[in-house]
């Protein structure tokens, strides 16, 4: 199974943060994006998305409802974002994982689908079970919460170890995306992270892709080279200005990566005749050796 498979994704979102305050904990952010806002961007090839919890803006459409009573716990949320799916395949999701990516939602769908298991959960850096963090066979889960409901006469109080410990489970090792935001020191690590070296770049791309609306995947190497070219053989006040207008020129021809990726081959060709210029080794057709005047249009 691939994300191109329909699936459902439940967000939970709807905790009492209570060590940290009591805060709206999704709407905190991490790289610029708030907490819930990054988890619906990794789940974004859901076909339809339920967030349980009181409506707030959203980065995209999603669908919401509440636990009842409110507050109830997490089974009782999960119940309650169960009745608005119908997709064979659920992403059950909490709402503080900074580092959740698309990627790690295919990777659980395609264990689930691999293994024939009820249910692929991530395990973190100490090995542990991260039940919201998983894929699960929405049948499954329907018959335990009935099975829960019956026994208990409500869903509200119940660990979730009461779903998951009925279910034939497959793990995924994941340390990163696993990682998810319960304190202050939770949110400043993830916020640190962010901002190291190796991580910086992508994380900013993201968050700007994010805050525009775009979805579009570029090379950005190529722009980054795009940007030195100009910035050495121009000016360096070239460089934003020719992304820029790199950006500007795809957009006007209605396309996707190629129309980016020819725009940026046509302005580093010039960044670089430029600086072939500069440097007196221009020899392009139509432009003049140095001490040798251009031809005038009656030459020859």
């Amino acid at each position: 199974m691939t994300e191109t498979v329909p699936y459902d994704a439940v967000v939970l979102a709807g905790g009492a943060a209570r060590r940290l305050g009591g805060v709206d904990k999704p709407r905190l952010s991490v790289g610029g994006r708030p907490l819930l806002d990054r988890v619906l961007a990794a789940c974004a090839g859901a076909r339809a998305t339920v967030v349980v919890a009181e409506p707030r803006p959203t980065v995209r459409p999603v669908l919401w409802t509440r636990e009842e009573p409110p507050g109830g716990g997490p089974v009782a949320a999960l119940g309650a974002g169960l009745r608005q799916v119908a997709a064979e395949c659920t992403v059950v999701l909490s709402a503080d994982l900074p580092f959740l990516a698309p990627v790690t939602v295919r990777r659980l769908l395609t264990a689930l689908h691999d293994t024939g298991a009820e249910g692929a959960l991530l395990t973190d850096a100490d090995g542990r079970d991260q039940p919201l963090v998983a894929a699960y066979r929405t049948a499954a889960l329907r018959r335990e919460l009935t099975a829960l409901t019956e026994g208990h006469g409500s869903l509200a109080g119940l660990p979730l170890r009461r779903v998951t410990g009925a279910l034939r489970l497959t793990r995924v090792p994941d340390p990163l995306a696993s990682y998810d935001c319960d304190t202050w020191e939770d949110i400043a690590a993830a916020r640190a992270r962010i901002r190291e070296h190796g991580h910086v770049l992508d994380e900013w791309i993201s968050a700007v892709k994010a805050e525009l609306g775009i979805d579009l995947d570029v090379d950005t190497g190529a722009l980054l080279d795009l940007a030195r070219d100009a910035a050495h053989g121009v000016a360096r006040p070239a460089a934003p200005l020719t992304t820029f207008l790199v950006g500007y020129a795809a957009a006007q021809a209605k396309g996707g990566p190629e129309a980016v990726a020819e725009a940026v081959r046509r302005a580093t060709a010039l960044a670089l005749r430029w600086e072939q210029e500069a440097s007196g080794t221009g020899t392009a057709a139509g432009t003049a050796t140095p001490g040798t005047p251009a031809p005038g249009p009656d030459a020859g």
